[in-house]
């Protein structure tokens, strides 16, 4: 996020108002930020009129961006969907699940919440630019207070394999970060939120990024880094404005963002190890079966299926 346009803009704006005669401006929006400090946590502050700026058709167009659904999703419920991969950019949930009307037109009476680390809502008016599109904090306070919504119709995105699965986010793979991530699970069965699997066809195709093989110099710097920062620096390229050898907008790859049928959960406050290993089994499971049943239409050989670490 920060190394995007508006992130850079955001942090340079904030920066500009700290160093010039209006630095009392930077001091109140600081004291605004202390005040309004766990709102990201607390369902966020979403604006439908920045959700549909013009500009995210031209971003869902590009690559183009397409929600598909297999299944209704009863509005009475909440709803816990598992996205994956995370690729780089995490353009499929962003282009979803934060612009236009796609998830809403399919899935009416659903209220979207994609989840992202708690980090970025430090960030100095980017923190309000990232809410206003509908994205919250990934802590277990936001999750629960998402998905303890009375009467159902809320859906909790997250992306499951978090920043760690960008350093797998090669084109053509399909390792995903799963085994041992067993939060999601948990939160699910304490709240009886239904679990959705959702798998986004295309995702690791937007960027090349340089060979990092586990075990490697790089990556081995890479999940020292990341455990240290909290965010992983995968090393990529893609092409230029002019030319299409080398720079950083992404390539113009069709993503294809396919979302499950919905694993009934009944709520169960303090779930047992064994009652997580097994709902955590039948994801994994569906999971796998909602790749198999899509990855013929979008490219995927017929040989070739998930990996799960």
């Amino acid at each position: 996020f920060l190394s995007s346009p508006a992130g850079q803009f955001c942090c340079g704006l904030f920066a500009l108002l700290i160093l010039s005669n209006f630095w009392f401006l930077g001091v109140l929006y600081l004291l605004w930020m202390y005040l309004d400090w766990g709102t990201p946590c607390a369902g966020g502050r979403r604006s439908q009129w920045v959700r549909n700026w013009t500009i995210w058709n031209y971003f869902r167009e590009y690559f183009p961006i397409q929600l598909i659904k297999t299944s209704d999703l009863n509005p009475k419920h909440n709803y816990l969907l598992g996205f994956h991969p995370h690729g780089v950019l995490v353009a499929g949930a962003f282009g979803n699940f934060c612009t236009g009307p796609s998830f809403k037109n399919l899935f009416p009476g659903l209220t979207p919440y994609l989840h992202i680390m708690p980090i970025w809502f430090g960030c100095p008016f980017f923190r309000e630019y990232i809410m206003s599109a509908g994205m919250v904090s990934a802590s277990k306070e936001s999750v629960s207070y998402v998905l303890n919504n009375v009467g159902g119709g809320h859906a909790s995105i997250i992306v499951i394999g978090g920043a760690e699965e960008s350093l797998n986010a090669h084109p053509g793979s399909l390792t995903l970060n799963i085994l041992k991530r067993k939060g999601f699970i948990k939160m699910a069965l304490k709240h009886g939120a239904h679990l959705v699997p959702v798998f986004s066809f295309g995702e690791n195709e937007l960027y090349k990024q340089v060979a990092n093989p586990r075990g490697s110099r790089l990556r081995t710097v890479q999940e020292r880094l990341q455990k240290i920062m909290g965010f992983a620096l995968p090393l990529f390229h893609a092409r230029g404005v002019f030319q299409y050898s080398f720079g950083l907008i992404p390539f113009r790859q069709p993503i294809h963002t396919v979302v499950g049928s919905p694993i009934v959960v009944k709520r169960n406050p303090n779930p047992t190890k064994e009652e997580i290993e097994q709902l955590h089994a039948l994801y994994l499971q569906e999971l796998r079966k909602l790749f198999e049943e899509h990855k013929g239409k979008y490219g995927i050989p017929e040989h070739k299926t998930l990996i799960f670490e």
